[in-house]
């Protein structure tokens, strides 16, 4: 599923899941993509919003039910639904999508076909503060009809693409400012209800 099927990723979307991880570097993370098929071409989904969800545990069924449900009732409001995940590894050097990843994948596959998984690449968000690169410092995974969940191509022909040309140069900006240290993360939410999981205030 998902031949030729391509993503567009929002800015904020984009350095949100980023921030997040930095903000955890010795720890796992995981959040939700929102977004829609694209009105005009069904070939594309449009990811406009991303969730930061744990950096504890995060293969724990019991909150990822609740996240997902509060977090797909207030979306949906808004016309967006769930159309795929992100992870960051514990490791720097570890680029091995994990089986907590996949079963979450195949989980939101069921409700969104074309659902993408997105794998944050260290190496790649490193090398951002050396060079020009405008390409995702992450790696797309789509289900193939196998099932089974595969890195689309490192070829050049990447169905991922930020919407916004400029986004890696504002994200280097909010690294130098050390604004990963305002996210929060379902996890924060739960152990503090006063903590917006929505980030409201972030990009202000």
């Amino acid at each position: 599923m998902g031949g030729d099927v391509r993503y567009e990723i929002g800015q904020n979307a984009y350095i949100k899941l980023v921030l997040h991880a930095l903000n955890h570097k010795t720890s796992a993370v995981n959040g939700l993509l929102l977004g829609r098929l694209s009105a005009n071409n069904n070939d594309v989904v449009e990811i406009t919003e991303s969730v930061p969800l744990f950096h504890s545990q995060i293969g724990l069924l019991p909150p990822l039910e609740i996240a997902l449900i509060q977090i797909e009732e207030f979306y949906r409001a808004q016309g967006l639904d769930i159309v795929g995940y992100f992870h960051a590894n514990e490791r720097f050097d570890d680029i091995e999508l994990g089986n907590v990843a996949r079963n979450i994948g195949d989980h939101i596959h069921r409700y969104f076909p074309q659902a993408a998984l997105l794998l944050l690449d260290n190496k790649k968000l490193e090398a951002l503060s050396k060079g020009k690169d405008r390409s995702p410092v992450v790696e797309l995974y789509t289900r193939d009809s196998s099932k089974s969940w595969k890195q689309v191509g490192s070829d050049g022909s990447s169905r991922l693409a930020i919407k916004e040309p400029s986004a890696n140069i504002v994200l280097l900006d909010y690294i130098s400012s050390q604004k990963w240290q305002d996210i929060v993360d379902f996890d924060d939410h739960l152990d503090d209800i006063s903590k917006d999981w929505l980030n409201p205030e972030l990009f202000k």
